[in-house]
């Protein structure tokens, strides 16, 4: 059976990493897969980042040794599964280096490259801005949460590029999707949700003119999970929630809709809409800006509405606050399109196959396995 070493980004409070590897573990082991699991970072860096504090030097370099440390015993492994890099802001000939004679499968659900290509410092855009290029180019398989990310992947030279969504599992959210909908009220405010991480909150100034204008007219109340509702926001109804891992979905359970505002910039149609899915698989309807993958998630007018403008996001608003049965109608398919196309168990048997085939080819170029009985075939 093929056995795998896993280099995510994070450990569980690290979204990316929560997502994109670690709920599928229990799938991808229970069909036969050995993985072992080595975090870059660990969950008190995630909380020492998302808080602002300054970062310590010497837990840093930590993180390296300990990556340097997984590398250095990887041919051990079939394959080597990893989150955008193995060593994030150092060259790739160093990776390569490292990763020798070992096929790696990468997975990419945002667009990490920009980080590089599009640095600030002109330095680090010469040094690096190949780097996320010359990693797909080498990696047997390229995973893309989205088209974006896998038309770079194509220019990059990858031999084979496997777009793969970023998913819920809908089984943690039946008792979410089950509870009423209730009509707003003077004494039951229409609560407009939005969930994610502190370094994404800035993106709701976007609409703070928009909320206005619906406040004026509507009882509405905004519900921010994750980070704290922003500073200026004085006199609009408003209130923020911690967020964990444990309360997340209760706290969904909670939004009558969903919203994602973005700006439309080169990172952002990088992203995976999975704080939309999140709603939806709750059976909220949603809306955002029509923005990379929200523009295919979103069916505007059908399970939630796109919105590119203020006008816009007020009048989207204000038919969702109007109208119970509209908000019971679109919530039935946001469900319904998180069922069909954005589930962990509609994806996960692809991913496995995409872990199982990378794995096999290698086996089948150096004639022997690498792992278990010699002989063994691998399905």
């Amino acid at each position: 059976m093929p056995n795998i070493l896993l280099l995510t980004r994070y450990d569980r409070l690290g979204a990316s990493s929560r997502v994109r590897f670690l709920q599928f573990l229990d799938y991808l082991r229970g069909n036969g897969l050995t993985i072992d699991v080595a975090p870059f970072s660990n969950d008190a860096y995630v909380t020492a980042l998302y808080a602002g504090c300054r970062l310590n030097p010497l837990q840093v370099l930590g993180f390296y040794l300990r990556r340097l440390t997984a590398l250095l015993g990887c041919r051990r492994y079939d394959l080597v599964w990893m989150e955008k890099e193995a060593l994030p802001w150092l060259p790739a000939w160093l990776e390569a280096l490292l990763l020798a004679r070992v096929p790696t499968v990468v997975d990419l659900d945002d667009a990490w490259f920009h980080r590089y290509d599009r640095n600030r410092l002109a330095i680090l855009r010469r040094l690096m801005g190949g780097k996320i290029d010359a990693v797909m180019r080498r990696a047997a398989v390229v995973v893309a949460g989205n088209a974006y990310l896998a038309e770079r992947a194509a220019n990059a030279g990858a031999r084979r590029i496997e777009v793969i969504p970023t998913v819920v599992d809908l089984s943690r959210y039946r008792t979410a999707a089950s509870a009423p909908i209730v009509p707003s009220a003077a004494d039951n405010p229409l609560v407009i949700g939005w969930i994610g991480q502190p370094l994404n909150a800035h993106y709701l100034t976007k609409i703070e003119p928009a909320l206005r204008q619906v406040a004026e007219h509507r009882p509405i109340r905004l519900r921010v999970v994750g980070a704290a509702v922003p500073a200026a926001w004085t006199g609009l109804p408003a209130e923020s929630r911690p967020w964990s891992e444990a309360t997340e979905i209760a706290e969904i359970g909670h939004f009558d809709v969903g919203i994602m505002p973005l700006d439309d910039t080169p990172w952002e149609r990088g992203k995976c809409a999975y704080k939309l899915l999140q709603v939806m698989a709750a059976g909220k309807p949603v809306v955002a800006s029509p923005v990379g993958v929200n523009r295919h998630v979103v069916r505007h007018a059908i399970n939630g509405f796109l919105a590119d403008t203020t006008e816009a996001w007020v009048s989207a608003l204000n038919a969702l606050a109007a109208d119970t049965e509209t908000r019971r109608s679109m919530g039935t398919e946001a469900r319904r399109t998180v069922e069909d196309e954005y589930s962990l168990e509609r994806v996960a048997p692809r991913l496995l196959a995409v872990l199982q085939e990378a794995a096999r080819n290698e086996v089948s170029r150096s004639g022997t396995p690498q792992s278990g009985e010699p002989g063994t075939h691998i399905p």
